[in-house]
């Protein structure tokens, strides 16, 4: 079956970094699109960034610049590398294969200080 489980998240200062990793499982990975999401408490889920088979990227404006999205298929795993990070970037971050509307990762909390 599908898996997708993700890791990285943490508590960081303004102005700090965090990667985080989804490893995904139960599909051949190299060929699927996949992307990041975050939620924040009291608001919707919102894109945060996609890659496609293709090394293809795309990113939320209020991400530009600042995170990165990447894919290794070796290791069937795709990251966000995640810098100058801001307090209103603090959310659960989850993966997402982005050609299904049903497999969603567990998330990991990501907690940013000001």
């Amino acid at each position: 079956q599908v898996q997708l489980v993700e890791s990285g998240g943490g508590l960081v200062q303004a102005g700090g970094s965090l990667r985080l990793s989804c490893t995904a499982s139960g599909f051949i990975f190299s060929i699927k699109p996949m992307g990041w999401y975050r939620q924040a408490p009291g608001k919707q889920r919102e894109l945060v960034a996609t890659i496609s088979r293709f090394v293809t990227t795309n990113y939320a404006d209020s991400v530009k610049g600042r995170f990165t999205i990447s894919r290794d298929n070796a290791k069937n795993t795709v990251y966000l590398e995640m810098n100058s990070l801001k307090p209103e970037d603090t959310a659960v971050y989850y993966c997402h294969r982005e050609d299904s509307t049903e497999y969603w990762g567990q998330g990991t909390q990501v907690t940013v200080s000001s």
